[in-house]
């Protein structure tokens, strides 16, 4: 038997490599069910990426209960996932965390958040759940070399350390957000043990623009807006939603969903954007509102009046943009000509995209194994024989609102239920 030859400090039933959603989970539920786990993490603390997501609030899941409808937003994964979604899915995430003292709240587009709005708190539930489960913790032990024979792991090394398994757990995140250790380690040595492995690009990510004027911008929202993509001046999609300007471009909720689609307009050619501020007002009946707020205000300087025009928060955004001799004009002495420039800035914002932001500010990055390689009714592999696979590691797209946490939390439970 192994461990006659080995020390037990240096054997475990289960290795689980990262200390992040997916790996905090598995670990927990691995020695729930009675296994000896080590968990080994990269950086000096767990969780890194975790404590950062959502701005800090971690949006936790998404409160869709209909496993069918919520599989709808994994795309041509949905199909792999119903098995792992009906052990493990959104009620049981809910239940999960609640159980464990951490209440969540739902907000619009039935994204769920800790009550708290810290996602610290997520992570000190994983935490306790680790430790309850008297999991072996090593943090600054990166994983230096996956020792296998065959289609088996034997060991891992960690620097002058090597530990020995009967099952070894790939827990080490996608490459996005890389200052937190998600530097894609976990594609090569799924690549090296002969998976067919799709190269990571940022699925969720901020557009980058060309337009200096954007920048005035920087750390404006509008709340409702519409936005057109087009390449080479043909439309290719339009999106409503939120926006957020920043200092190199465009970031929000629907931006970021929106970036897959932009990223292969961009192969195609030169990609153009147009935002409609007002998008459930044609411009007729803009300018007849336009030209009643001015009639109640014919003697103030038009700078003065934009906010009474534009949605709340964006008069300085607009007031950045506009020509400065207009803005400084008293409202009874803009022209016809004034007021239709006017119309068509709010109506039709233009801008080009000159990029993606990359890994770096990615909030997802797609790319990983084939789920085609795994059992996903337990995260198996099927081409090493004592091999688990987790989170961000599998190559399935999903937008921004809760999905990539909850498949972090279905797989490490499905993973951890089953190892």
């Amino acid at each position: 038997m192994l461990c006659e030859y080995f020390s037990m400090n240096n054997y475990f039933d289960v290795i689980v490599i990262g200390g992040g959603a997916s790996g905090l989970m598995v670990a927990g539920r691995t020695a729930e069910k009675g296994g000896k786990v080590l968990l080994l993490e990269k950086n000096n603390t767990m969780g890194e990426k975790l404590k950062i997501t959502g701005g800090g609030r971690c949006n936790i899941t998404n409160a869709e209960y209909d496993t069918h409808e919520l599989l709808k937003h994994y795309g041509s994964a949905g199909k792999f996932l119903f098995s792992a979604f009906s052990q493990f899915g959104v009620a049981e995430t809910f239940s999960f965390f609640v159980s464990r003292g951490l209440p969540l709240v739902v907000e619009d587009h039935k994204r769920a958040f800790p009550q708290s709005h810290k996602a610290l708190d997520v992570y000190n539930v994983l935490e306790k759940y680790v430790r309850e489960g008297k999991v072996t913790v090593k943090v600054n032990s990166p994983v230096t070399k996956i020792v296998s024979e065959k289609n088996h792991i034997i060991s891992v090394v960690c620097g002058n350390q090597e530990y020995f398994a009967k099952n070894f757990i790939f827990a080490t995140g996608g490459a996005s957000h890389q200052e937190t250790g998600s530097t894609g380690d976990g594609f090569n040595w799924l690549k090296n043990s002969g998976h067919t492995v799709v190269l990571p690009t940022p699925s969720i990510v901020p557009l980058a623009v060309a337009d200096v004027w954007v920048k005035r911008l920087a750390g404006i929202t509008l709340e409702e807006m519409k936005i057109t993509f087009s390449a080479d001046g043909v439309k290719a999609f339009s999106k409503k939603g939120r926006l957020l300007f920043t200092h190199f471009g465009l970031s929000g909720p629907l931006i970021l969903n929106s970036a897959k689609e932009v990223s292969d307009l961009l192969r195609s050619g030169t990609v153009t954007a147009v935002i409609d501020i007002f998008p459930y007002e044609d411009i007729g009946i803009l300018e007849r509102r336009i030209i009643a707020t001015f009639d109640t205000n014919k003697n103030k300087m038009f700078k003065n009046v934009i906010a009474e025009i534009v949605p709340a928060g964006m008069a300085k955004g607009v007031g950045r943009i506009l020509d400065t001799t207009l803005l400084n004009k008293k409202v009874h002495s803009i022209t016809t000509e004034d007021r239709k420039i006017i119309v068509r800035l709010l109506k039709s914002l233009s801008l080009t995209i000159t990029g993606l932001m990359g890994d770096d500010r990615a909030i997802v990055s797609d790319g990983g194994v084939s789920l085609e390689e795994i059992d996903m009714r337990t995260m198996k592999s099927k081409i090493v024989d004592n091999l688990y696979v987790t989170g961000d590691l599998l190559h399935i797209n999903r937008p921004s609102g809760g999905y990539s946490l909850q498949l972090c939390w279905t797989t490490g439970y499905v993973a951890g239920s089953s190892v």
